[in-house]
């Protein structure tokens, strides 16, 4: 999988979560500790995305 890191966490913050895709999961990480990761079908990540607030 293909991590990606948002681009508001560059800079002095160093608190980031990183995020993979694939057709069947998404998968989230800490990206100082990279073990463990959480995944999450990509249906519930959806229905996540769909309720949380956006900048």
């Amino acid at each position: 999988m293909r991590w990606r890191k948002s681009s508001y966490s560059e800079g002095e913050n160093t608190n980031c979560v990183e995020v993979a895709f694939t057709p069947e999961v998404v998968g989230v990480r800490d990206s100082k500790n990279t073990t463990p990761q959480l995944t999450f079908p990509a249906s519930a990540w959806r229905a996540f995305l769909a309720t949380t607030p956006r900048p």
